[in-house]
């Protein structure tokens, strides 16, 4: 199979007439297909059902130190709530602050409050001329939202293999003092499946901020969302290592059971050090007497530890492994070989991310949606949803069932080869126009 990029001008109009034949027959079946957002399928959700019948009405709805979780108190939840978060994501309980069903929520009061009261002391944000915060790219588009909320100006990371580019976080975080913070998915990045490597984060550990209030907004929310059985990714310890390095208050580590249970109705965590969680708990004792503790009870009776945990994470494996396996599989026999898209293989997460020719995602979302099949916005992956090289596309396999993403993935597959195709010929007609030009000239 010829690369489109090695085709001749005569063999790129041949492969576009076939494949706009193609494109007029699928928009006729009049599919209405979704992949825009990393959701649980059903199926998915029908693993966690007994959860609803952990606890019952002749049941002693209490916590192991005799709290009634059916009334008011314990703002930073049940210790045995905290027992279990704290080993989702390797730390210690007295780290943490069980919140509700929702890490976002957590993470948007995080950023609010440093907008409002100031971190630890320190000047609030909103009273500052100027705040800034570093965005890794590809990246989750609901932590950029949150940050451009507030009017706080974000700045592209590259990533690479191992993570955000360490060398351009260093050169911010250490020499200028209006960066903040920085966003970080660490394990299983969204969208890439990017893991962090042990330097990566030994560099976060060590890094020597401007501004005191720098807090790096650590979002370990795959922590436990593996593929296989036998490539299961670990990752160094931030808190552990933060405190090794003499800088035990620069992170903020969140956690939730959102894509273990239900979204919606599972529990989210905060960890971080005491001096954190102190200046914390000063501002969430105004704002709430106490989170859902039933639901955080219900939780930890369903699972009991860390061990059941990652039992049910085998299930939901199992489930959707070969929902990533038939994509893989379907972009390398379609779309590798004629060198249009390039992509990791990732081993954990909700994503993958995709990486069209320059300047041809816009365009082939859209052919897409024309086709019925909804996808991520181009550029969502980016600040201020601006994809410089308008390339990347997020794609998330999780909730269709296996023939809905066998056809959502033919579409795309299709609308790919045909905007790329184009593409190719805009070149070839440029390169054309030039020797022309050129021949003019001499």
């Amino acid at each position: 199979m010829k690369k489109y990029q090695e085709m001749t001008k005569a063999e790129l109009l041949q492969e576009k007439e076939q494949l706009e034949a193609e494109y007029k027959k699928i928009k006729e079946i009049g599919l209405q297909l979704n992949m825009a957002r990393g959701k649980p399928s059903s199926e998915q959700l029908d693993l966690s059902m007994d959860l609803l019948n952990v606890l019952t009405k002749d049941d002693i709805i209490k916590a192991e130190d005799g709290t009634d979780c059916r009334n008011y108190g314990i703002m930073d939840g049940i210790e045995e709530a905290k027992e279990l978060m704290a080993e989702m994501v390797g730390c210690k309980k007295e780290n943490v602050i069980v919140y509700g069903n929702s890490s976002l929520n957590i993470m948007y009061d995080q950023v609010a409050r440093a907008e409002i009261f100031g971190i630890c002391g320190n000047t609030p944000w909103s009273k500052l001329d100027k705040v800034k915060f570093l965005c890794p790219v590809p990246g989750y588009d609901r932590h950029f939202k949150i940050t451009q909320t507030f009017g706080i100006e974000m700045i592209n990371i590259p990533m690479t293999s191992e993570g955000p580019d360490m060398d351009l976080v260093e050169k911010y975080v250490n020499n200028d003092e209006s960066v903040k913070g920085i966003w970080c998915v660490p394990k299983y990045s969204n969208p890439q499946g990017v893991v962090y490597s042990d330097e990566t984060v030994r560099r976060f550990a060590n890094l020597k901020p401007a501004a005191k209030d720098f807090r790096i907004f650590w979002d370990n929310a795959y922590a436990v969302h593996h593929l296989y059985d036998d490539k299961q990714a670990e990752i160094l310890n931030i808190l552990d290592e933060c405190a090794k390095a003499g800088n035990p208050d620069m992170v903020y580590q969140f956690s939730s059971t959102s894509k273990v249970t239900f979204p919606g109705a599972g529990i989210a965590a905060l960890s971080s050090s005491e001096a954190n969680l102190k200046d914390i708990k000063s501002k969430l004792t105004v704002q709430t007497i106490g989170h859902d503790k039933i639901n955080q009870l219900r939780h930890v009776k369903y699972f009991k530890n860390i061990d059941g945990i990652k039992a049910h994470m085998k299930k939901q494996a199992d489930i959707i492994r070969p929902k990533f396996e038939m994509l893989l599989d379907m972009l390398n026999k379609e779309i590798k070989p004629l060198g249009i898209g390039s992509w990791v293989d990732p081993v954990g997460g909700y994503f993958v991310c995709f990486e069209s020719l320059e300047g041809c995602a816009k365009e082939i979302i859209a052919k897409c949606k024309e086709a019925g099949v909804t996808m991520t916005g181009a550029g969502a992956p980016f600040p201020y949803g601006k994809d410089d090289k308008d390339s990347t596309i997020r794609i998330a396999p999780t909730y269709p069932s296996m023939d809905e993403l066998k056809k959502a993935t033919e579409v795309f597959i299709t609308c790919t080869k045909l905007v790329s195709v184009n593409k190719c010929l805009e070149v070839a007609e440029s390169k054309i126009l030039e020797v022309e030009t050129e021949k003019e000239l001499f």
